[in-house]
């Protein structure tokens, strides 16, 4: 006899543990599960080391699964968004480009919080909340869904009714495959370097994206460490220099760092240990089925680039919660849930895709033009400010 639940959220990162979060705080009963238990430590080896900027648009989701007053005290504010071309014959700034939120409001572009912090308040909500359940080490493998409810087969054998099935398993998506959902997928050849950084001058609430070949280098703000300015880093190369970078002795990893960052914040100095993503953009064909959502990885990859992955599954979570109403699971809902989702997926993937590509160029040539053309965005005032709120999402 298989357990009912009202929304089974497959997947236990950070996206489906804000999902569980705010479907639970709307009162209903949630199980969420995951293959692998949360980790909750920087200090532990698979800590995921990365971090997340909640632009201002996701904020009302936060609030709306009750995590925000949990999350805000482990964040920093972001105030500018600096691009630096590093593309000339040296590796130093030629251009600096300030996109500063003030432009647009009062209000921060948003707020970035260490994503292994981000499990570990969301997973003390769920404690909290009385009809949600999560259960690590266990994994939703199979789904059989009907027109009035969804039944998913875990790991341990137990069958669960539920009806709404949230898929958020990430980009090889188990639930995905069970409703013969397929993917386009674009590869890169490159891979990401994810860690923490302190470093001699005051980052200033100042997020810093720094251009010249194989991907950007991007410096967010955190809180400060042992009393030292701190940042985390993305770091995107071609997948050789990756590995290359990784395999090096600390000193001679940290000349790199330094060469790279150009001299941005002074000397950066190792703070973490160093953890490898791989880089691919991809979208799901439909972004529901049959009693089944699809968020996050589940429906699209995108390259850290602007702060959108994570902010992009929150869209795609509230607008899955608005259109649940009181019929969570419904065809009606979940039919409008593709169309609305889906085609703005599509279109911001295609302007990362852009963007990141035009990063890569190795060609001095192409450098410069990427140069020419940031100054001129930059450059022509409402131009710039349609550019900001195109990357916050905003409406």
């Amino acid at each position: 006899m298989a357990e009912a639940v009202e929304v089974l959220v497959a997947g236990g990162g950070p996206a489906g543990l804000i999902a569980t979060a705010a479907f639970g705080t709307a009162g209903r009963r949630v199980l969420c599960v995951d293959p692998a238990p949360p980790v909750t430590d920087e200090a532990a080896g698979s800590a995921d080391l990365r971090s997340t900027a909640f632009l201002t648009p996701s904020l009302s989701v936060l609030r709306a699964a009750g995590l925000w007053e949990d999350f805000a005290p482990h964040s920093m504010p972001l105030e500018v968004m600096r691009i630096v071309d590093a593309g000339g014959a040296e590796a130093k700034p030629r251009l600096t480009c300030d996109f500063d939120s003030a432009d647009l409001s009062s209000e921060p572009f948003g707020w970035n919080i260490p994503n292994w912090a981000i499990r570990r308040e969301a997973l003390a909500r769920l404690e909290a909340l009385p009809d949600v359940r999560f259960e690590p080490g266990v994994a939703a493998v199979a789904l059989h869904a009907r027109d009035d409810r969804a039944f998913v087969t875990l790991s341990d054998g137990r069958r669960i009714e539920a009806q709404l099935v949230v898929a958020a398993d990430g980009r090889n998506s188990a639930m995905r495959g069970a409703l013969g959902i397929g993917v386009t997928t674009r590869r890169y050849g490159q891979k990401a370097l994810a860690f923490a950084v302190t470093h001699e001058q005051p980052h200033g609430n100042v997020s810093t994206e720094i251009h010249r070949s194989g991907g950007p280098f991007t410096l967010v703000p955190l809180p400060d460490r042992d009393g030292r300015p701190c940042s985390a880093v993305i770091w995107m190369e071609r997948g050789p220099e990756v590995a290359r970078l990784a395999a090096l002795p600390r000193d001679d990893f940290e000349a790199a760092l330094n060469q790279r960052a150009a001299g941005i914040l002074g000397r950066l100095t190792l703070a973490t240990r160093l953890t490898t993503w791989p880089i691919i953009a991809q979208i799901a064909d439909r972004f529901s089925g049959p009693r089944t959502a699809l968020i996050a990885e589940a429906a699209h990859v995108v390259p850290p680039i602007g702060a959108q992955g994570l902010n992009m599954s929150l869209a795609d979570l509230g607008e899955l919660l608005r259109l649940s109403g009181n019929a969570p699971g419904s065809r009606e809902g979940l039919d409008a849930y593709d169309r609305r989702r889906r085609p703005e997926a599509w279109a911001r993937l295609l302007g990362i895709d852009a963007l990141n590509r035009a990063s890569m160029a190795g060609a001095r040539p192409l450098r410069d033009l990427r140069a020419a053309g940031l100054g001129l965005l930059h450059g022509i005032a409402p131009v710039r400010r349609l550019a900001m709120r195109a990357g916050l999402g905003a409406r």
